[in-house]
């Protein structure tokens, strides 16, 4: 990605995280929040690993057919840049480019441990702030990113 799409791109997370906040969120919006995201994959046939937290609890998860278990370990990975950014891994990453590096190189984290790719995003409640991530896994970054979006558009509209 060439320098003016990373800044566009780092633009536009920016706003998303902007503003998809919740006013509120407990286990039955993580539920349905998941299930939107398994209809949205359905739909389109797509095989993505979901998964929906609160704090370190995981509230829900489903592993599409074409999956496997290192879509697994990718969730891990993305939701430990969330736990520790406060930002969607997406945006994380996107920041690193654009200085030229990477997570790993610029916070000395280990690669088998984060993953600053596209897919977790934080769930953020007015007032209260981080108390969860969304994650998708087992497309391009970009468009594990772009479900994540979508999905949270549609569940906050």
């Amino acid at each position: 990605m060439d320098t003016e799409s990373l800044l566009h791109a780092i633009a536009a997370a920016t706003e998303e995280e902007r503003t998809l906040v919740f006013t509120h969120f407990d286990n039955d919006d993580a539920w349905r929040l998941g299930c939107l995201l398994v209809e949205l994959a359905q739909e389109r046939e797509l095989g993505v690993t979901i998964d929906v937290r609160r704090g370190t609890q995981q509230l829900f998860h489903a592993a599409l057919p074409g999956t496997t278990a290192d879509n697994d370990s990718w969730v891990e990975r993305k939701v430990r840049v969330v736990e520790r950014f406060g930002e969607s891994s997406w945006l994380v990453g996107l920041r690193a480019a654009a200085k030229g590096t990477t997570l790993t190189e610029e916070h000395d984290l280990p690669l088998q441990q984060y993953a600053a790719h596209g897919g977790s995003f934080p769930i953020r409640v007015v007032g209260v702030g981080v108390v969860g991530a969304v994650t998708v896994s087992g497309l391009p970054q970009a468009d594990d990113h772009a479900l994540v979006v979508e999905a949270l558009r549609d569940f906050l509209a």
